[in-house]
């Protein structure tokens, strides 16, 4: 938490403390966690750089190359990040009000861009705990949205809640061909009611501003919203990311399936040997012989027998098998996804069983769900400003309900069954609404008032005269 207010400052300015701080949460293990939720759904993943290691001479561990190290990574969190915001944000959600003008003009501002934006910071929200939207103009004069990720905006708020921000610093990297050869450089954007400064950062110090610009741009200037344009997509109240609850177990199936390949590559070349009056005494010489030739020479007088013995671990497949299911079922439940191949899917599965097999995600999506509702009524405050701007109308204080399609597998022939029996029980509205063929409950009743019409107009059909 970041307090806007900070007392005992002594003899610095609010310019090195807001350098302090960001010092502070540039390197904290929040935003590390951030940007490693963010690496292990790309594939990036800790077993990347494991070495193999044994105990050397004087007892410490030491990295041995020799043997076979393989990395191999199964990305079960990734799956289960894709699980979750295609079943809350997959399917088209709707406005529902009174107003039908008012939605209309809504579904031009949310519009699919702005789905696929929406989906992209929810994906966001899980590898990072939070992520950001931030409502802007285009250069021809359009309103749409960017997504920022957690990592890159620290946010100063001014309640324990997080629920209203007085200044945000955004951290991000650029391509500086200034000196001819290509160099990373990273800037700073400072977000407070006055509009955006952009500054250089060196890892410790702020630059001058290089630039100070308001948020909104016209032709005639540019003036600033009322409020800081940055809306926190949370994927909960806490902004944790979804790969601390998991990582130890991702971590746990990367290394079965990377030491059962390894043992399996561990053959009478390259395995423990025993030997037995070897004709030589460089082991080092012993092992190339061996790789290259696939031979061993050995010492056979009389009495004295030489050989070549091999210490085996007989490797058992079945083990491997049973802890990567332990593995897998483990990271759903902590992770409070659903496993597509659940045994209560076989046959001919009622609704009752696939509503148990999605319970934790939809728990889950629950409390998304509740902190993508509040970031909607500030999306709806900035949408509401851009209308009423452009002159479409002043709609402040328009009740309007956001509504999520929660792509769910259902048993269609029972939910229609369900539908069919509820006529003249419930209105056609609220039957429609829940038909799994209907994503638009509204435009379904337009469509269907005007099948009404047209069936009542029967006009007489026209005869000839003789």
């Amino acid at each position: 938490m970041y307090e806007p207010e900070i007392t005992g400052a002594g003899s610095l300015n609010r310019k090195e403390i807001l350098e302090r701080e960001i010092v502070r949460w540039e390197h904290s293990p929040k935003r590390l966690m951030q940007i490693k939720g963010h690496m292990y759904y790309e594939g990036e993943h800790d077993i990347l750089s494991r070495k193999r290691t044994a105990i050397g001479e004087n007892g410490d561990l030491e990295e041995i190359t020799n043997l076979p190290n393989n990395r191999l990574i199964d990305n079960q969190y990734a799956k289960l990040v894709n699980q979750k915001a295609n079943y809350l944000l997959g399917q088209p959600f709707i406005f529902d009000g009174e107003n039908k003008s008012y939605i209309e003009l809504l579904k031009g501002v949310f519009d699919r861009k702005f789905m696929k934006t929406l989906k992209n910071a929810g994906k966001a929200a899980l590898c990072g705990g939070i992520s950001w939207l931030y409502p802007y103009y285009t250069k021809e004069g359009r309103f749409a949205f960017r997504m920022f990720p957690g990592y890159e905006i620290l946010p100063f708020w001014t309640d324990s809640e997080h629920t209203e921000l007085v200044k945000a610093v955004r951290l991000y990297k650029v391509v500086d061909y200034s000196n001819v050869s290509p160099k990373l450089v990273t800037k700073a954007e400072i977000f407070s009611k006055d509009g955006i400064s952009c500054h250089s950062w060196d890892g410790s110090k702020l630059s001058d501003p290089e630039s100070r610009n308001p948020y909104v741009l016209t032709r005639g200037g540019g003036v600033n919203w009322e409020k800081i344009p940055l809306i926190p997509v949370k994927y909960n109240e806490s902004e944790t990311s979804l790969l601390k609850r998991v990582k130890s177990i991702q971590d746990g199936i990367n290394v079965m399936l990377s030491d059962f390949e390894n043992n399996m590559q561990e053959d009478a070349r390259n395995t423990i040997l025993v030997l037995k009056n070897y004709d030589g005494e460089n082991l080092g010489q012993f092992r190339k012989n061996l790789a290259t030739y696939g031979a061993v020479k050995v010492r056979y007088d009389g009495d004295t027998k030489g050989g070549v013995d091999t210490l085996e671990i007989q490797l058992n497949s079945d083990n491997y098998k049973a802890i990567l299911e332990i593995f897998k079922k483990a990271i759903i439940e902590n992770g409070m996804g659903y496993d597509a191949k659940d045994d209560r899917l076989s046959g001919n599965p009622n609704q009752m069983n696939i509503q148990s097999m999605y319970s934790d995600i939809d728990l889950d999506a629950n409390d998304m769900e509740t902190e993508l509702q509040a970031a909607f009524d500030l999306l709806l405050w900035f949408a509401n400003v851009h209308l009423a701007n452009t002159g479409k109308g002043n709609f402040e204080g328009e009740n309007v309900n956001v509504i999520f399609n929660r792509d769910i597998l259902i048993n269609e022939t029972e939910a229609i069954s369900n539908c069919a029996a509820s006529v003249g029980i419930l209105s056609d509205e609220t039957i429609i609404a829940q038909h799994p063929w209907v994503d638009d409950p509204q435009r379904e009743m337009e469509r269907l008032k005007k099948q009404r019409e047209e069936a009542e107009y029967q006009p007489f059909p026209a005869t000839s005269e003789e």
